[in-house]
C-alpha cells in the first residue's frame, strides 16, 4: 500500500507545542538547532540499526528507513532555504513535495548504513550552518511557496519541530 500523503500545513507549531510529539517550536533559536541536531543524530543512527528498520508499521505509515532518508533530505532542503535567507532579501521557497521526494529517492529501497552516514553528515551540515547565524540576522525573512512566512527563527523552530516529531514517529 502507497503511503498516505500529508497534506496538513504544519506552521501551526510556530503557535503551540505539539500535543504529539510535545516540542514546542517557539523555544527554538538557531542557537538552540545548531547544538540540539548533533545530539539527537545518536538516536537516528541506533534507529537505522533496527533489525526491522525496513518495515512499514502499518501499511501506510514509513518504515523507519524511510523516514531517516526524509530526515536526511529534511536537513538539506532546510540548510538551503537558511542559506537562501541570508543571501537574498525576502526569498521564496521552490516548493518541496515530501511524498514525491520519497518515491524518487526510492526511500525504501537505500541501504541503512549509508542513509545514516548522509543523514549524520547533512545534519552536522544543518548544524554549522545554523550555529553560524549572528543574531542580527535572526529576523531575516523567507517565504514557503504556499505564502508561508518565516524569519530565521521561525524557521529554526519548524525545521527542528519535524527532526524532533519524526524521531518520536520512529519511537511511538
Amino acid at each position: 500500500m502507497d503511503i498516505i500523503a500529508d497534506k496538513k500545513d504544519w506552521t501551526w507549531v510556530l503557535e503551540r507545542s505539539c500535543p504529539d510529539c510535545g516540542f514546542t517550536a517557539a523555544q527554538a533559536t538557531p542557537a538552540t538547532a545548531a547544538t540540539m541536531i548533533p545530539v539527537l543524530l545518536p538516536r537516528w543512527q541506533a534507529a537505522l540499526r533496527r533489525p526491522d528498520v525496513e518495515e512499514r508499521p502499518t501499511p501506510g505509515t514509513w518504515s523507519v528507513l524511510e523516514y531517516s532518508a526524509h530526515v536526511k533530505d529534511v536537513f538539506e532542503v532546510f540548510t538551503a532555504r537558511l542559506e537562501l535567507m541570508l543571501r537574498e532579501e525576502n526569498p521564496t521557497f521552490a516548493n518541496w513535495d515530501q511524498d514525491q521526494a520519497a518515491l524518487n529517492g526510492n526511500y525504501s529501497a537505500l541501504d541503512p548504513e549509508v542513509v545514516a552516514q548522509e543523514l549524520v553528515q547533512n545534519g552536522l551540515d544543518a548544524a554549522a550552518a545554523f550555529g553560524a547565524i549572528q543574531e542580527d540576522q535572526w529576523a531575516r525573512r523567507g517565504l514557503r511557496s504556499n505564502g508561508s512566512e518565516f524569519t530565521v527563527v521561525t524557521l529554526a523552530g519548524y525545521f527542528m519541530h519535524d527532526i524532533f516529531h519524526h524521531l518520536h514517529d520512529i519511537n511511538a
